[in-house]
């Protein structure tokens, strides 16, 4: 797995540019940009940093499941992931409210 290519991946099907990729993972632009225009692969520290961002785990990000998130997907998972315990309940409760109208 390239994990440059990775990360691409998924920042891309959030429609995020490195300088948004940046903001929502703590991790400079300079840094990003230096990872791409060299071809080095982040530290795991870093690489934590924008799955924390990204929504998704380290497990996540190295899981060679044969397939990806929508955008969509990935955006509830990441906000859904800035929510405290008390506000995933309700977003749960209206899931699973929606669903059982089905």
């Amino acid at each position: 797995m390239n994990i440059l290519e990775r990360i691409n991946e998924l920042r891309n099907n959030l429609g995020w540019s490195l300088y948004k990729l940046s903001e929502e993972s703590g991790v400079s632009q300079s840094t990003l940009s230096n990872m791409f225009v060299r071809r080095t692969n982040p530290n795991i520290a870093t690489l934590s940093m924008i799955c924390d961002a990204l929504g998704i785990t380290l497990s996540d990000f190295f899981a060679d499941t044969g397939s990806t998130f929508s955008s969509e997907e990935l955006l509830l998972l990441s906000n859904f992931r800035k929510l405290d315990k008390k506000e995933k309940n309700i977003v749960l409760s209206l899931i699973d409210t929606i669903l059982k109208q089905k």
